[in-house]
This record gives structure tokens, sequence and C-alpha cells, in this order.
């Protein structure tokens, strides 16, 4: 394990952007139930029907009043549009990010604003006790701030999450958005994806793109970034299906991104500025953003949260200890870990594009040592697993945690460095 977590720390990572899929079938073979080991025999009545989970409630995102609207009030007299398909929908793929990143990046391009010198700009820590949910685009929010302000708090950017009463009024919101020209990000269980390799094996909590529908034919067109990677058509019933899905814990495999009822949720994206009035990358605005995330990390944590550098210690460190005394650390460090690995590496890949953009050195330089930090953040997370088996003892995540804290405060000094260039 320690030779692998070497190999993390020292790889390097190009950015890769995904090209355009045009796929009419689904991209696996035909699907067939998995057959479960010995070793992963459900308890018995484990897929007895069961009251629904209840999922915890997201206070921190700002959302719509759930109000349902009539449909006839909307349609045209007719029957109105029954299918629709928004063009300039693309998949972006960043390999440490994740579907959150993906898609809010495919919804950013669309409106025309390039998502890297947006999602990349900003650079934190922060952490709320008892905030991490166990969902693959979990991301870190204050009270009411936007799941979108909280990744790209540097930029006019906003998103909303919409809560609709029932699996209709899901269906009946997205449609009439995509109609309207607005590509939307929804919620799905993988288990009832066919595109996914969890189909009809385990529950695990993704966001996908939206962005087309035929009614006649049952069908909905979806853009999924995350490899194996699926741009084409399924069914509206498969789509409804994962949208409207309890995301039982039923055996244990089902791991993290389990136990969370779906909802129906979809989130939409809003622009508090024109694209053309977004800030240029130029040395300006590079360093204002270094500027900023310096101070973030140097500030003293806000409160009970874990926030900035100060903050990153005390909730690795304090990890550690929960460990030596036997407590369960595994979800709640392996969703938060892939948080700040996202966030970590993706702006690495900005450092980097602003230095190319701007010929400065120094500053794809700095792009590397935050990579590095990066893959310790990875390495985390693969620890974080471990600890599933009692293959982690302390003292070896305490030798990671320590490793991230002086790569991290190195990448820090360096970067004010550089901004004092500027």
């Amino acid at each position: 394990m320690a030779a692998r977590a070497r190999l993390l720390a020292g790889d390097r990572l190009p950015r890769r952007r995904q090209p355009r899929l045009h796929l009419h079938t689904h991209a696996l073979p035909a699907p067939r139930r998995a057959q479960d080991g010995p070793r992963h025999l459900a308890p018995p009545g484990a897929r007895a029907p069961r009251e629904r989970p209840r999922r915890p409630a997201t206070a921190r995102q700002p959302r719509r009043p759930r109000l349902r609207d009539d449909p006839a009030a909307r349609r045209p007299a007719g029957g109105g549009r029954v299918k629709a398909l928004l063009e300039n929908v693309r998949p972006w793929r960043h390999d440490l990010g994740g579907c959150l990143h993906g898609c809010l990046a495919t919804l950013l391009e669309h409106r025309g604003v390039p998502a890297l010198p947006v999602l990349g700009a900003a650079w934190t820590f922060r952490h709320f006790p008892g905030g991490v949910r166990r969902e693959e685009y979990y991301y870190p929010c204050a009270d009411g701030e936007s799941l979108l302000t909280a990744l790209a708090p540097h930029h006019p950017v906003r998103s909303v999450w919409h809560e609709p009463a029932d699996a209709a009024t899901g269906w009946e919101q997205v449609r009439d958005a995509v109609a309207a020209g607005t590509p939307v990000a929804v919620a799905v269980d993988n288990y009832h994806l066919p595109f996914r390799p969890a189909y009809r094996d385990v529950h695990s909590n993704h966001l996908v793109v939206v962005h087309g529908y035929d009614e006649e034919r049952g069908t909905v067109r979806v853009l999924d970034a995350v490899p194996p990677a699926f741009h084409g058509d399924i069914t509206l019933a498969e789509l409804t299906a994962s949208r409207d899905s309890g995301n039982e814990l039923v055996h244990e495999r089902d791991m993290f991104f389990t136990g969370v009822h779906i909802d129906n949720r979809w989130l939409s994206l809003e622009l508090d500025a024109a694209p053309g009035d977004f800030p240029a990358l130029d040395r300006a605005e590079v360093a204002r953003v270094l500027a900023l995330n310096l101070a973030h990390f140097a500030a003293p944590p806000d409160g009970d949260a874990c926030t900035g550098l100060a903050g990153q210690q005390a909730f690795l460190e304090g990890t550690v200890k929960r460990l030596t005394a036997g407590e369960d650390i595994r979800d709640e460090l392996f969703v938060a870990a892939g948080a700040a690995l996202a966030c970590t590496a993706v702006h690495a890949d900005w450092l980097a594009l602003a230095g190319r953009t701007l010929d400065l050195p120094g500053l794809v330089e700095q792009a590397r040592s935050v990579e590095r930090v990066a893959h310790h953040w990875s390495a985390v997370r693969i620890m974080a697993a471990l600890t599933r088996d009692g293959g982690l003892t302390p003292r070896r995540l305490a030798g990671r945690v320590h490793a991230l804290l002086k790569d991290h405060e190195s990448a820090l000094t360096a970067l004010d460095d550089e901004r004092a260039e500027l």
C-alpha cells in the first residue's frame, strides 16, 4: 500500500476532455442480474419491502418552493412539444474530479462560460462536522450557500436544487427546462442505469446531464462523462426509476453513496453576469485569485467548522485520533476527502492553464506542487476504504496526513512568492 501511495504522489495528471460521443445503443452489453458470492450475501429479509430511508435535510442548499406546476397551463394548445434535443452539450472530465465537476462544467460551457477558469480558480478546505452526506456529488456548503457558489466562490455563478413533490412532477420540470433550451443535471441511482457498471448490482447515487427527450419514443438523451462514459438515449422509464429510487443499502457492497433517497432532485445553473462579463484570465485575475485563496488558508477556522489550513489540520489529525480510539471513520473521511481531492486537482489544472496562457513558468511549476497535494488526498481516500477490513493502522494514516500537510504548506509558500511577482 505504501508503494502504491508513493506512486500516487508521483503521477502527473494531464487534463483530459472526452470527445463528444454519439451512441445509439447502450454502452454495455445486455445486462444480466449479478449473483452475490457467499461473502456478500445480504442478511435474511434484506430485500424485503422496507420504509424508504429518509434523506438528511439539505438545509445548506437554497431551493425553489415545492409547488407543483399545472402542466396544462404551460403547454400550448395541441399538446405542446413531444421532443427536443439541445446541441452544444459536450462532456467535460477530470480524472481526479467526479460527476459534480463534470456536470457543472458541461452546463457552464453550454451557457458560453469556459469551465476551467471558473471551476478551477478556488482552492479551499472546508469541513462541517455532521454535515457530510452520503452523496457522490457532495461538496461542503455553508448555510444558505448554493452548491456551485461553494465550488466557485470567485465567480458570479449559483446553482439551485429543485425538489419536486413526486416523479411525475420531477419529469415535467426537467422536460420543460430542456424544452426551454436549458440542459440540467439530475440526481440518479446507478443501480437503474443500463450504462453504469453498477447496473442491477449495487446502489450508488450519481449526477448526469439531461439535454433531450422524445416522448413519442419514450426516450431521454443523457450525458455522463464519468467512465465508462455514455452519451445517448435511455428510456424514460429507466431514468424515472433511477431518479425515484430509494437508493437502498442492501448488502455490504453498497458503500459510501448509498442509503439516501434520490428524491427526483435536479440541479439548475444561474449566471449573475453575462458570459462576456466574466473576468479574463490575465495577470490581474491570477493575482486576485491567488490572494483570495492564500487568505482563506491563512484565516483561523470559522466557528465549529474546519476551514483553512488550520481547520484542515484539525480535521485530519482528529480523524487519526478517532481511528486510534476505534471509531468508524470510513464514510466521512472517504466523502470529505473526495471533495478536497477534486478541488485541489482542478485548481492544479487552473494554475497550469494560467501559467501557459500568460507565459509564467513559475505557475506551471507550482501546478505540479498542488497536483502532488491532490495525490495525497487520493491516497487518504484509499486509506479510508481500507478501514473496512481493518487494513489501516493509525500510524500509516498519520504518516500520510503529515506528508499532505507539509506539501500543502510548501505549495502555499511558493504560490505566495509567485503572487508577489505578478
